[in-house]
């Protein structure tokens, strides 16, 4: 079986979007990969139109650049599960759009975070009672069953650090709960290390992963920092032998999107970098060759 290969927009054009969107397609067709994952918000923009989307979209396909996840950013300002009801139709309005742009582009799946007991690297946002993110983003995911149904997109639920769905079977028993097979996982394994082990949770979700982020996430008394995001993708506690086998078994033919945000560099962070992103593609083609 091989396996789908992407890079996510942020190494190449960072979180000030200062690449735009055909470059960042041609990037990823000169480093050899099969695929890009678009960022809204940076790549492309929340209000971009139809015609543009399109463009983007026969750029790729004339590049052979798959273009079948997205992802955002946009969450951790505005909550789907926010008791203050201004925000979450925000997140709500957000999310059709983000749904139709997928549509527009081609892709299968977009990635969301659901809602956040808190964000732990802005101590601006509120502690959430976990019962109460449960229950409001249920009702707002179900809100917008209808527009992921209706334009054939799949809604991919990241285990992210945001101290909810902290095991494969809570997040299984979320995901079953809408009765839909449009709402899905988007997994990230390297997310997972913190409490667990990437294969277990692809053993669980199984069918249920829509799509997969890679990264590297080194372990250190008994848990980890966020600074164990690394900058390299071969060192840290992923046994990619081990998640390979089960992708093969469990979620075969998902796209594996490598996305390189390296929290070890704290408080120096700078991206795009495009040295991090050509070693990134070189290791991501050889280790899922």
């Amino acid at each position: 079986m091989s396996f789908y290969k992407a890079i996510n927009y942020w190494v190449l054009g960072g979180f000030d979007g200062k690449k735009d969107a055909f470059s960042a397609i041609k990037d990823a067709s000169e480093m050899g990969l099969d695929g890009l994952e678009i960022t809204v918000g940076e790549s492309v923009k929340p209000d971009i139109s139809e015609s543009e989307c399109r463009k983007i979209a026969a750029a790729a396909k004339d590049s052979s650049i798959g273009l079948r996840t997205l992802a955002t950013g946009y969450y951790w300002g505005a909550s789907l599960a926010s008791e203050n009801s201004e925000e979450r139709k925000n997140a709500i309005e957000f999310t059709q759009k983000y749904i139709r742009i997928a549509s527009w582009l081609g892709a299968e799946t977009v990635l969301v975070v659901p809602g956040a007991v808190d964000v732990a690297w802005d101590p601006s946002r509120p502690v959430e009672s976990y019962q109460k993110v449960w229950d409001i983003s249920s009702d707002s995911i179900s809100a917008l069953l209808k527009d992921a149904e209706k334009e054939g997109i799949n809604i991919a639920i990241e285990n992210v650090w945001n101290k909810f769905l902290l095991s494969p079977i809570e997040m299984k028993f979320y995901i079953d709960s809408f009765g839909s097979s449009r709402i899905g996982s988007y997994f990230d394994m390297g997310n997972a290390l913190i409490n667990g082990y990437p294969e277990h949770w692809i053993e669980i979700l199984g069918s249920r992963i829509k799509a997969v982020h890679t990264k590297n996430f080194t372990r250190t008394d008994a848990g980890g920092t966020i600074h164990g995001f690394g900058d390299d993708l071969e060192k840290g506690d992923v046994n990619f032998n081990a998640v390979k086998d089960a992708l093969k078994k469990h979620a075969p033919g998902v796209p594996v999107t490598a996305e390189m945000i390296p929290f070890c560099r704290l408080p120096d962070l700078v991206l795009p970098d495009m040295t991090l992103a050509h070693d990134t593609a070189k290791k991501l083609l050889k280790i899922f060759a």
